[in-house]
């Protein structure tokens, strides 16, 4: 296999370049660098309020009540793990198959990360799941959707409701994927995205919490650090419920820059043009390797339908719409609850898929995410 793999042609290209920031991006950016006023609020007032329509826009996005715009992915985690009160010292569930800053923000948050194996899919195994859950009493599962490798997400929400666990998920690299035509980020009480440079939206830095429950916004929004500036949020709870948690909820320094949202709110309207130009990528060099004798082939998850990237195809395991599952042949047990993988692997597949939306437990069923056609699936860093 090394024989074979060194004698292959080497792409030159590099896969992980992302797209350009849009002209309006730029221009609001140049406008906001010569007024100096770089910071999320206005000390007299909603004077420049990038990251306020931002937030909004991104909830409607994501068909969720409210979103907090932070400084990065990892921060959207920890403070999604706060507002649960994940005690320190505290067990947390979080599949193997991840990247480092997701356990990282369990130990941001003080907690302590418990590892659940993966099955040779490379997602969750809900049977490992019920073993750590009752050997460490842990309360609250982190699922990173790794590479955008989606999970049977009835079988994790069934697992879920029996095990009385609190679900969290990393959506970095899965935005406007769905299961059964539910948007991945609306499982959870809580779900994390990133606009770090290689993901569907680039900052160079930047993440999301989104959620539904207004008094854990209300202290989102005031960990994030908004000092008494709240009431300039536009996707927010009531300024009473914030009140309430005012005098109790310290101030993390998390907030994202109007310079980042500044840079982001043009891309949101950019999504369906890139991801026809990445699919269509994406796709061309998944046919080059399924016609290689060195990969094997399997089947499609059912009900999974996750945006593709070029970078899907960089090497083993990738799970991709329409396409059978290429990938190297390498042990499952490379890639066990150690947390690591086969070097490179990414995740891949299309979006909206078809099916009926199965209820959300303890909530009301959302409306349609107001996604364009499809999206991006995302590389290395939160």
């Amino acid at each position: 296999m090394g024989l074979e793999l060194a004698l292959l042609p080497r792409l030159q290209r590099d896969l992980t370049e992302p797209e350009p920031i849009p002209e309006a991006g730029i221009a609001r950016a140049c406008e906001l660098m010569r007024s100096g006023r770089l910071f999320r609020y206005g000390e007299m007032g909603a004077d420049q309020n990038d990251v306020a329509v931002l937030e909004q826009e991104f909830a409607a996005l994501i068909a969720r009540r409210y979103c907090v715009a932070v400084n990065s992915g990892g921060a959207a985690l920890c403070l999604a793990l706060k507002v649960l009160d994940v005690q320190p010292g505290e067990p947390v569930l979080v599949n193997g198959f991840t990247l480092a800053p997701v356990p990282g923000a369990i130990l941001h948050a003080g907690a302590r990360p418990v590892l659940v194996e993966i099955g040779a899919d490379y997602v969750i195994d809900c049977d490992d799941l019920r073993r750590k859950a009752r050997a460490s009493g842990a309360r609250v599962l982190l699922l990173s959707h790794m590479r955008g490798h989606i999970a049977d997400m009835d079988a994790v929400m069934g697992a879920c409701e029996e095990l009385g666990l609190v679900l969290v998920e990393d959506c970095a690299h899965a935005l406007c994927a769905t299961w059964n035509g539910r948007a991945i980020g609306t499982f959870g009480e809580a779900a994390a995205f990133s606009a770090q440079t290689y993901k569907h939206l680039n900052a160079g830095e930047g993440g999301f919490l989104v959620l539904d429950d207004a008094h854990r916004a209300a202290r989102a929004i005031l960990h994030s650090g908004s000092y008494m500036l709240h009431e300039q949020h536009l996707s927010a709870p009531a300024s009473d419920v914030i009140a309430g948690w005012e005098e109790r909820t310290p101030n993390f320094s998390m907030r994202m820059t109007a310079l980042a949202a500044a840079l982001l709110r043009p891309q949101l309207r950019d999504l369906p043009r890139r991801v026809a130009r990445w699919n269509a990528i994406h796709d061309r060099i998944a046919s080059a390797m399924h016609a290689l004798s060195m990969f094997a082939c399997r089947p499609v998850r059912r009900g999974s339908n996750t945006p593709r990237h070029p970078s899907s195809s960089r090497c083993s395991a990738s799970r991709m719409a329409r396409l059978p599952q290429c990938s190297i042949a390498v042990p499952p047990a490379a890639c066990r609850s150690n947390g690591s993988a086969p070097a490179g692997s990414v995740a891949s597949p299309a979006h909206r898929a078809t099916g009926a939306m199965p209820a959300s437990r303890g909530r009301c069923r959302r409306p349609t995410p107001s996604w364009p056609v499809s999206a991006t699936s995302a590389h290395l860093s939160r």
